[in-house]
């Protein structure tokens, strides 16, 4: 074949190339949260999963959307832990840490988000917000003083924690793998996509940190691919004092949400608490 005839072809295997990256990029943006949220739906009670003490309730958002939540009142003078999960399961496959913070005479408010559980709704991050922020304002309702909130967040929970915190009081925040931005974890799995144009839910973290106030505690493992343990020091690095880091050894992003990571988080609580 001349190289005349050969350009036609090239041309129509560039247009094919480039036709079928585009409809790639155009599934990838619209069908991007069932690759962000990964929620499952069994919403069990708190008793049926052997709790005591603890009360099953249905919080209402500000848009309008049902929450599945547990709670369970603290002990005279002790703090309330309000747990903001990660992208996966939901607050009935978390039933051994809220065992495990109750233990401490906490009071604590587990949430199931918008389309995770028994709630009502599909995720996504002005949602995941709202939902924190209904489950805060609720506490404040029943007396609970702000002061006395204590936050933790689980991975993507972590950054729906840094922005309640960043508007509301608390008196500590705890994070378990954080990260800097979402947008930049998405962007090095999807090297391909332009993901920080396409990318709704970004939870940009960094933007948000520098008005967090709180005493904050960040643990993260060093053996952590899904959520890199930089991503947990740049975002460190721009809070605000006063603040410490825990470095896991060996920890990756599912070792670290653990009994030991439960029992540091409380000991940092009761700092708080004593300061």
């Amino acid at each position: 074949m001349s190289a005349a005839g050969l350009i036609p072809l090239l041309r129509l295997a560039a247009i094919a190339a480039i036709s079928l990256y585009l409809f790639a990029a155009l599934f990838m943006y619209a069908s991007q949260r069932s690759y962000q949220y990964f929620p499952s739906h069994r919403g069990l009670s708190a008793a049926a999963l052997g709790l005591e003490g603890v009360a099953d309730l249905k919080l209402v958002t500000e848009d309008a959307q049902t929450l599945q939540v547990w709670y369970a009142a603290p002990k005279p003078g002790r703090p309330v832990i309000l747990y903001l999960h990660g992208n996966g399961g939901e607050i009935s496959g978390r039933s051994e840490r809220f065992a495990a913070y109750q233990s401490g005479d906490f009071g604590v408010l587990f949430v199931s988000y918008r389309g995770y559980g028994a709630s009502t709704g599909k995720p996504s991050e002005a949602g995941l917000v709202k939902d924190a922020r209904a489950a805060y304002d609720w506490l404040i309702a029943q007396g609970v003083k702000s002061e006395t909130i204590m936050l933790v967040g689980e991975s993507l929970g972590s950054g729906v924690a840094v922005q309640l915190a960043a508007e509301r009081r608390v008196g500590a925040v705890a994070l378990e793998a954080p990260y800097y931005s979402a947008a930049d974890i998405a962007a090095a799995h999807y090297w391909w996509l332009p993901v920080h144009w396409l990318m709704k839910d970004r939870f940009d973290s960094f933007a948000y940190i520098g008005r967090v106030h709180a005493p904050l505690l960040v643990i993260h493992g060093d053996q952590d691919h899904v959520i890199p343990i930089a991503e947990g020091r740049k975002l460190f690095a721009a809070a605000n004092e006063p603040k410490q880091m825990v470095v896991v050894p060996g920890g990756t992003h599912g070792t670290i949400f653990s009994p030991d990571t439960w029992a540091l988080e409380m000991r940092f609580f009761d700092q708080r608490v004593a300061d």
